[in-house]
């Protein structure tokens, strides 16, 4: 009964497990390949990170057939309903890490994730559009997972032929960033501060302009100006929140924390991919500082989240 329970309770924000540690292996493969590095720690990754995919996965399907009412309450959620999305993005992601050893899964992937978080962008903005209950104070960062997601469609699309299609999602991303980013901000600024449960949030302020970074380098097939205004405002958002990490360090565990990873491997990646195209030593120096601060902060939260499961922190009524 107390197992059940606790189905019960399994929250969305779960998959942003996956997004941490699909972006933890796709930074190894990409500093593999940069350095020519005689190891394979993405092989090891990629099945982990699938295979915690399908257990959550699985863990969600029960908790919709048991516990359907509390699906839909977090789909009513006004922080919570942004981390659906989080489901077609960790497939994203996965055929991404899949491109180069098993391209037929990774389009098939590919293609499933991103109809998923097309459909999941539609769903999420006509909730904004014709809500009646949310207001400025809900508002976080977690609001840019589901429009801002779309940035990502392009990194796998692009290897796939599909650059039209990858166009379409570039072009929803990197317009409803610049929207939302101002409402964020103006929140900050003039509100009152965000709690302390999504304090960790403002590292996805990092993640448009990363991964956006990474597209449009793909799109355009080079740098021009606009790629380096992109990734200089992700590692300028990088080093603000690196500037107030005691506030961070003192913040009591939840599973928010995880918000920390995949924006740290989307900056990791974008500056790796800088080097590749510049060349300059200075790149390859803050892509080791920050592959080696990813590794350490994902096998940390895992842990974390390990321990926090086993005296039952986690999965449990929330207000």
């Amino acid at each position: 009964m107390k197992e059940t329970a606790r189905l019960a309770h399994f929250p969305i924000s779960f998959f942003a497990m996956v997004m941490g540690l699909a972006g933890l292996c796709i930074a190894w493969e990409k500093a593999q390949s940069v350095f020519q590095l005689p190891i394979r720690i993405d092989m090891a990754l990629t099945p982990f990170t699938a295979l915690t995919f399908i257990l959550l996965f699985g863990l969600y399907s029960m908790k919709l057939l048991r516990y359907p009412q509390q699906v839909v309450k977090e789909l009513n959620h006004p922080v919570k309903l942004n981390f659906f999305p989080a489901v077609s993005i960790s497939l994203i992601l996965l055929s991404v890490t899949l491109l180069q050893t098993l391209p037929s899964i990774s389009y098939l992937l590919w293609s499933i994730g991103s109809a998923l978080h097309l459909g999941f962008t539609l769903y999420v903005m006509n909730i904004w559009i014709h809500h009646d209950k949310f207001e400025i104070n809900h508002i976080n960062p977690a609001w840019f997972i589901p429009v801002v997601g779309n940035v990502l469609v392009p990194v796998a699309g692009t290897a796939h032929g599909h650059d039209e299609i990858s166009w379409f999602f570039f072009s929803i991303g990197i317009v409803f960033w610049m929207v939302l980013l101002t409402i964020i901000i103006y929140r900050v600024l003039f509100h009152n501060p965000l709690p302390d449960k999504l304090m960790p949030t403002f590292f996805i302020l990092i993640a448009p302009p990363a991964v956006g970074f990474i597209s449009y380098v793909k799109l355009n097939g080079g740098l021009d100006n606009f790629a380096h205004v992109l990734y200089y405002s992700g590692l300028f958002l990088t080093l603000l929140l690196a500037s107030m990490a005691p506030r961070f360090t003192r913040l009591q565990f939840f599973l928010s924390w995880w918000a920390y990873s995949f924006p740290l491997a989307a900056i990791t990646i974008a500056t790796l991919l800088m080097y590749e195209i510049t060349g300059l030593i200075g790149f390859a120096v803050i892509g080791w500082l920050l592959l080696s601060l990813l590794t350490l902060v994902v096998t940390f939260l895992f842990y974390r989240t390990l321990k926090a499961v086993g005296v039952n922190k986690i999965c449990v009524p929330e207000d």
